[in-house]
């Protein structure tokens, strides 16, 4: 029997094991959605904690609640260990490590290297690779399969290999891992046919892409163009604040309209892991090939200058009240990057906070979801949202709007609210 049709028998009776590489916030819901799927997953970080604790059956993922990941691993569908020579394990390695940015917004694919030396120590006839982390196109081709052919096996034929972005939005209870479409794109027809098969029992939709380089644009494009949109909306803000008119009045308003137009919001600016870095992948890729991505870096510019946008208009709340930034008493309500979740990566917020502090306020925030946060800069605890924390403040940027957030209790204090996300509309 050849390697592919072993592949195909095995997608077919679920009896592939898969290896997924990479155990947060993209992995962890990956495989309970393969454990769900029949499989029996074998999770791998580097991170010995980690690993215990999902042994364990405690989820670090808002989105993985320790019940679910107990259910599976109390009988062994569901896995974890730090040893990468256990790769060899696995039918199907699915690679969900993070791609970030280095300081000088070039992309960072080490830990994808890292996991692509792995597989090159113990990659074996009859296994599938899927890189899932979102990188710039041709990551793929370019940089995993030449790992992977060192080892004298041929691609399509001895080993299987594709692209499929991941599509994480957390928080979101109507789309998670398994009904949000599953773009995939293999480098041989033969790749993308196994892994599809393979796929097939885990997703509600596979849509299948003619290469791995179609596949990483798609998620390029998708997050692309958030980014420009909230630019544009993050632009009207402005042009609205500057002609005195309501930027929230004109957005639902236009948002009637039943046909050629899409509502997005402004806000303190992007956060989050993929919003504010994925269209820096495309752009650096671009810039090797001697062209500007003007859209894309325009809507950055626009999109990193929100929080400075922000913070003049508390300077301007506190002017019209007598009073001066330094010394002043600010309380910034909600440091999430997005509402209901405790993830702060990118997140604007702390932008907001770090230019109020280096102005001289004194800053204090309430967040339901993030207890701390520590970094080289900031070092804050949540303190409690209540009518003396509110009452004595000299003002309140409310920064992201989580669902749980006592409304009522900032409207005591209206006057002195900047909201920067439309959560107490009509209210100035």
């Amino acid at each position: 029997m050849t390697t592919k049709h072993d592949l195909l028998a095995k997608a077919d009776n679920r009896s592939a094991i898969f290896g997924v590489v990479g155990l947060g916030y993209v992995g962890l819901p990956l495989a309970i959605e393969l454990a769900r799927g029949g499989y029996r997953v074998l999770g791998f970080d580097i991170n010995p904690d980690l690993v215990e604790a999902v042994n364990g059956g405690t989820s670090h993922v808002g989105d993985v609640t320790s019940e679910v990941l107990t259910e599976f691993t109390s009988d062994g569908r569901i896995s974890a260990t730090s040893d990468m020579t256990r790769l060899a394990e696995a039918d199907v390695v699915s690679i969900c490590v993070p791609t970030p940015l280095s300081k000088t917004r070039d992309p960072d694919v080490s830990f994808v290297m890292a996991a692509a030396d792995s597989l090159a120590k113990t990659v074996r006839p009859g296994q599938a690779v899927v890189l899932e982390s979102t990188s710039y196109p041709g990551t793929t081709r370019e940089l995993l399969l030449p790992r992977l052919l060192e080892t004298g096996l041929e691609v399509g034929k001895d080993f299987f290999l594709a692209f499929s972005p991941e599509r994480i939005d957390p928080g979101n209870t109507q789309w998670g891992t398994r009904n949000t479409p599953k773009v995939l794109g293999g480098v041989t027809d033969a790749c993308r046919d196994v892994i599809l098969a393979l796929y097939e029992p885990v997703f509600d939709q596979l849509v299948p892409v003619s290469s791995p380089e179609v596949a990483e644009l798609v998620k390029l494009l998708e997050n692309t163009f958030r980014t420009v949109n909230i630019g544009l909306a993050n632009e009207m803000a402005i042009v609205c604040d500057k002609l005195g008119v309501n930027v929230w009045e004109v957005i639902d308003a236009a948002a009637t309209k039943p046909f050629g137009f899409m509502k997005f919001t402004p806000g303190p600016g992007l956060g989050g892991h993929c919003i504010p870095v994925d269209p820096h992948y495309l752009a650096w890729k671009m810039r090797s090939l001697n062209y500007k991505t003007r859209f894309i870096d325009v809507a950055g510019e626009v999109n990193s200058e929100m929080p400075a946008f922000w913070v003049r208009k508390v300077v301007e709340k506190l002017n019209d009240r007598s009073k001066a930034v330094r010394g002043s008493s600010i309380l910034v309500v909600g440091v999430a990057y997005k509402k209901d979740v405790d993830d702060v990566r990118e997140s604007p917020a702390l932008d907001i906070i770090r230019l109020l502090l280096h102005q001289g306020a004194g800053v204090r925030y309430h967040d339901p979801f993030v207890a701390q946060i520590r970094d080289d800069s900031v070092s804050l605890d949540s303190v409690p949202l209540t009518e003396d924390e509110v009452r004595s403040a000299d003002c309140i940027v409310l920064a992201t709007d989580h669902t749980s957030l006592d409304y009522d209790l900032l409207k005591t204090e209206l006057r002195n609210v900047v909201d920067t996300r439309n959560a107490l509309r009509g209210g100035e």
